[in-house]
């Protein structure tokens, strides 16, 4: 193929074409193509810089003029009447029949007082040189060779202007010949070539609009002749060559309707892949191993190249797929719209009528959710198809109302494959696609395509979908809201990202980057084609939250670069003005941008690290061992059974075995299954003992408030809730999260995902029904005591009766507190200084301690117990 349809290929294989090969790997290269018996010329993709934007390659479909064999009947008259021209410029493309080396007229322009007035003749000399002669006034130039007779499209255009008969021959871009003084007729300067003659093309007029003779007609095929009445320049011409029609000045523009077709002249019509702005692309030469570069539109051999990854998470991809979506989008379409297999197929060239059927079932399927969740292969393939119809070439004539419904569908199929039940999806294959900046960018491309819709009445475009929407002026706009993208983007798409050496310094580590705005895309038009281009903007900040060790530490405005997956950097880009709800910007390029949030947790030092680890250690240890005591001694001394010694004993049970395998997890970590066992019972039994913090919070209530239920009914109650809660959590956290319960390094659960809410959520919940339990509890015992003390000391001092008062206030939370569990409220303090951890550490891993002094060492009824099993041994 040629370059641009290899590159294309491999695109739409999740592949690239081969990048020029390191020194160390060419040997390797050389013999593996050529054990596939490939030799000579191969293409290759360079390696272009991070935020470069490749240019885009325009097909352009035209009616194309061929001219069979020489003879003196064919011809093709130009209808267009041409004013007096003091300066020409003649643009076209052609293909020259290299079969005969006699001279060929490609055009003449006549008129009556000279018949060669303005004509260009051609040749091809003994090397295989086409040579251009420009005819002006009936002067002559030399003919000079121009490109290469090899059968070949070629762009070509010479100019001429009155002054100093000034000339000039370009072709494929590059000026080949030029000189001045053609047609001096005097010392002065030249005439202008005469207006309303007659523009033959493929004849030489011997009289006006006639007389042909064979041996000097054209043999070939010509197309996209334009001419204009002044000199173009050399960028001028470039973007002509490229297809774009330039409108000023212009006396005749390359159209079917204005143009005579002698009936023996056939008439085509053939797509042009114009050439971009080097016309040049790199090649690799096989068994030499040298580089070099060729015309990127010849037909050359080529490679696609996948990392071994993305090769194989595709063919993964493949093998697991049960095709759904390919086989209701194929049999609704009642023929092949999604291939079985991604690395079947081809590239595609698709009119509007298809891309509008095909997206519109597409958008159907999607929207009425016959495939719920998309399948790694069926995300592969919808963006395979959204890359076919962003590479479409809307043709003259197509109706503008379908070209926006094309828009429409384009952009709701985007938003359908962004959506959250389809986040998991995107990792699965972060490997291929480096994230939902490939939708972005595609996008970006199905934007340039609704060009035709803009008109002098209607001088904006706005279509949007959910999150995803797009306007258009001069200026090319385009958003993504910050959820859409936000869901699908991996670490490695925010990962390159620099980070705050202050941080650093501060001693906070780096945990992740995320998208903190909408992300959105702008490009400066200009004849319909990019230009950078510097922006200024403002972008409205999301909510920020912080919970415990997280914590949003810097703004960054960053471009990003969907051609590299979605890398990010801050070059060229600088913060104005920064509020809380919103940042304002400068770049000096246009590209996409975003704000991002980088969120750091306190890193701590070796020293803080090792004490916080030796106090948890012993903390654990010793209210392990008071837990063990406190139990056996309910048990032991035979303690009267009541409600309050039934949920004492399941809470010692349920916090002892949580801190003994709090105090082995260090020790699993390296086994994986292990960590992950000593993971879920870590999680069920703090549930546990949470819930039976929860459990002592109801019991102390039953004692305020009158509760109408029996003392059996109500311990039921409380067994459902001190155990069937936990494990009903745990449980339905296993079955949704399995792959994301436990922590990189930790035998804990991940807090890099929403599993850690399965045990924060709930404590949290049973924390703030137990603190308005306490609160409840020390009114009424403040309440009672003042009665009781105005009863039995009604003429006590005020000193007395305020030191009363504190105390009534004092024991029920002092003697409370560790049942239900209010200490673990300075864990929502930690991140905010060392400080805290350590309280917290003190307080919750004494725990147990504390439970024994309080409820087994100062307990009357343990106290009573034991002296009455002294007494009864004494007896």
């Amino acid at each position: 193929l040629d370059w641009w349809h290899a590159d294309r290929y491999c695109q739409q294989r999740f592949a690239q074409l081969l990048l020029e090969p390191q020194d160390s790997e060419q040997g390797s290269f050389s013999k593996l193509l050529q054990s596939h018996h490939i030799r000579g010329s191969v293409w290759l993709k360079e390696r272009d810089s991070v935020l470069r934007k490749a240019e885009r390659r325009r097909g352009h479909t035209v009616p194309v003029l061929v001219f069979r064999d020489k003879t003196d009947t064919k011809y093709v008259k130009v209808l267009s009447e041409f004013p007096a021209l003091p300066a020409v410029t003649a643009c076209a493309h052609l293909q020259w029949d290299s079969s005969t080396q006699e001279i060929a007229t490609i055009f003449s322009y006549a008129v009556p007082a000279f018949m060669n007035e303005f004509q260009l003749r051609g040749c091809v000399d003994e090397e295989g040189f086409v040579r251009f002669a420009l005819i002006v006034h009936g002067h002559h130039s030399p003919y000079l060779p121009v490109f290469r007779a090899d059968g070949q499209w070629h762009h070509f255009c010479v100019t001429w202007q009155q002054e100093n008969g000034t000339w000039a021959i370009y072709a494929d871009g590059k000026r080949r010949a030029s000189a001045s003084g053609l047609c001096s007729v005097g010392p002065s300067a030249p005439q202008a070539i005469f207006g309303q003659g007659t523009f033959i093309i493929g004849q030489d007029q011997d009289s006006l609009g006639g007389t042909f003779r064979a041996r000097e007609s054209f043999s070939g095929n010509i197309t996209d002749l334009h001419v204009w009445q002044k000199v173009l320049s050399t960028e001028q011409i470039e973007k002509v060559r490229s297809c774009w029609v330039l409108e000023q000045d212009l006396v005749f523009g390359w159209s079917s309707n204005a143009l005579e077709v002698e009936s023996t002249v056939q008439a085509v019509t053939t797509q042009l892949l114009c050439p971009g702005p080097v016309e040049e692309c790199r090649v690799w030469e096989v068994g030499s191993s040298g580089f070099s570069y060729a015309s990127c539109l010849q037909t050359l051999p080529f490679i696609c190249h996948y990392s071994k990854d993305a090769y194989w998470q595709l063919k993964r991809a493949q093998l697991e797929s049960r095709h759904s979506l390919a086989s209701c989008v194929n049999s609704l379409a009642v023929r092949t719209v999604i291939p079985d297999s991604v690395f079947t197929t081809g590239v595609q060239d698709m009119n509007l009528s298809v891309a509008l059927d095909v997206l519109d079932i597409l958008a159907t399927v999607l929207r009425e959710g016959e495939v719920p969740v998309l399948e790694p292969s069926d995300l592969l393939s919808v963006l395979q198809l959204l890359q076919q119809v962003s590479h479409m070439e809307i043709q003259e004539g197509d109706e503008l109302e379908m070209l926006e419904q094309l828009g429409q569908y384009y952009m709701e199929i985007a938003e359908l494959i962004l959506e959250e039940q389809n986040s998991g999806t995107w990792s699965s294959i972060s490997q291929v696609i480096k994230g939902p900046m490939a939708v972005v960018e595609l996008c970006d491309r199905m934007v340039s395509l609704l060009v035709p819709l803009l008109t002098p009445e209607r001088t904006k475009i706005t279509i949007q979908h959910g999150n995803i929407g797009l306007h258009r002026v001069t200026v090319k706009n385009m958003w993504f809201g910050y959820g859409s993208l936000q869901r699908g983007l991996s670490s490695s798409s925010t990962g390159a990202v620099p980070q705050d050496a202050a941080a650093s310094a501060r001693g906070q580590k780096h945990l992740s980057t995320t998208v903190g705005t909408a992300v959105i895309s702008s490009t400066l038009l200009s004849d319909y084609r990019e230009i950078s281009t510097a922006v200024r903007y403002r972008l409205q900040h999301r909510v920020q939250v912080s919970l415990g060790n997280f914590r949003v530490f810097s703004l960054f405005l960053l471009p990003v670069s969907p051609d590299a997956g979605g890398m990010w950097s801050t070059a060229g880009c600088s913060v104005v003005m920064s509020l809380p709800d919103s940042t304002a910007c400068f770049c000096n390029h246009t590209t996409n941008f975003a704000i991002l949030l980088q969120v750091y947790e306190q890193e701590r030092t070796t020293t803080e690290e090792f004490t916080l680890q030796t106090l948890t250690f012993i903390g654990c240890g010793v209210s392990f061992c008071a837990l063990t005591v406190t139990f056996i001694l309910f048990l032991v001394v035979r303690v009267p059974k009541s409600e309050r010694t039934t949920v004492h004993k399941n809470l010692i049970f349920a916090l002892a075995a949580g801190e003994a395998l709090l105090m082995l997890s260090e020790l699993a970590k390296t086994n994986q299954v292990l960590c992950f066992m000593v993971t879920a019972f870590l999680h069920l039994f703090f549930m546990a003992a949470f819930s039976w913090m929860l459990v002592e919070g109801l019991l102390l209530w039953s004692k305020v408030v009158a509760v109408n239920m029996s003392e059996d009914r109500r311990m039921k109650f409380y067994y459902v809730t001190g155990w069937g809660l936990p494990v009903l959590i745990v449980g339905v956290t296993l079955a949704t999260s399995f792959n994301k319960y436990v922590a990189a390094n930790h035998c804990w659960l991940n807090v890099q995902t929403n599993v850690i809410w399965a045990f924060v959520g709930p404590v949290l919940l049973i924390l703030a029904v137990n603190t308005f339990v306490l609160l409840r509890v020390v009114m009424v015992t403040v309440a009672s005591a003042r009665r009781r003390s105005k009863m039995l000391t009604p003429n006590s001092s005020l000193e007395n009766q305020i030191g009363a008062q504190i105390w009534a206030t004092a024991k029920p939370v002092l003697v409370l507190l560790p049942v239900l569990g209010l200490t673990w409220v300075c864990g929502v303090l930690v991140h905010l200084s060392i400080v805290w951890a350590y309280v917290f550490i003190v307080l919750n891993s004494f725990q147990g301690l504390y439970i024994f002094l309080v409820y087994a060492l100062c307990n009357s009824e343990v106290r009573n117990a034991i002296q009455r099993m002294k007494d009864k041994k004494k007896a």
